[in-house]
């Protein structure tokens, strides 16, 4: 059996470096993580190469083929790197806690309805149910996890010092939510001047961990890449 790793990304704005995926980005953490070798091959969409039309019809990257049979879907290919890279020789990047899992899920499509919105009669609303999301991400990353807590101990820990979602180590989660979260950061700021309250500490902890990680600036596209990339999609209100 052969396994052939989603290691091709959606070229940028000049056909070459790594654009704006946090799709392929999650799975090159991921990747990353287990300590899997890899190479990038970016594929500029506009000229896609006869190779990948041949070997994935009709599907864009990230897609993962093994055994003959293509995997397309980003979660089922997550999930058969987690089953098949196993220890000893790669660890499990699953989180511990479930609610790990589910932390700021909603976070990205308040943004999008946000950052898409041509109505100044609607946008206040909208920012406002995308920082009712934040906030919710922001109590979590704030909230000690049960592992945090000492049960001896006679100090009272009120809030969480972790660095990520489930703990001090990144997990399947973090490959998931961190691309998101720093796209809406990129974003935000440059079409709608919003920026995350800075009291929203949890949330900065949060990312100024994932910025001292290989993992997760390694394999993030250029800020650049990621305004291009919303330069349609972001629309001018009216």
């Amino acid at each position: 059996k052969c396994v052939f790793l989603p290691t091709k990304a959606y070229a940028g704005s000049d056909g070459e470096s790594i654009g704006n995926c946090p799709f392929s980005q999650r799975l090159f953490m991921i990747l990353w993580l287990k300590g899997v070798i890899f190479n990038v091959t970016t594929v500029d969409l506009k000229r896609k190469p006869a190779d990948l039309q041949n070997l994935a019809p009709g599907t864009n990257p990230p897609f993962m083929t093994f055994d003959g049979e293509v995997k397309i879907d980003v979660n089922k290919i997550e999930e058969f790197l987690e089953e098949k890279l196993t220890p000893p020789r790669y660890p499990k990047l699953g989180p511990k806690h479930p609610e790990s899992n589910s932390a700021g899920n909603d976070v990205f499509a308040k943004f999008s309805a946000f950052i898409k919105n041509t109505r100044k009669d609607a946008n206040e609303n909208l920012e406002k149910a995308l920082l009712k999301a934040l906030r919710r991400l922001d109590n979590y990353l704030n909230t000690p996890l049960p592992d945090e807590i000492d049960a001896y101990s006679t100090e009272d820990i009120t809030v969480s010092s972790r660095k990520f979602l489930d703990g001090d180590e990144l997990t399947l989660a973090d490959c998931n939510l961190l691309p998101k979260l720093h796209i809406i950061k990129v974003v935000a700021k440059k079409y709608r001047n919003f920026e995350f309250p800075p009291e929203m500490t949890g949330i900065w902890r949060y990312l100024n961990s994932a910025y001292s990680r290989d993992e997760f600036t390694n394999t993030c596209p250029a800020d650049r890449e990621i305004e291009f990339a919303y330069l349609d999609v972001a629309k001018r209100m009216k």
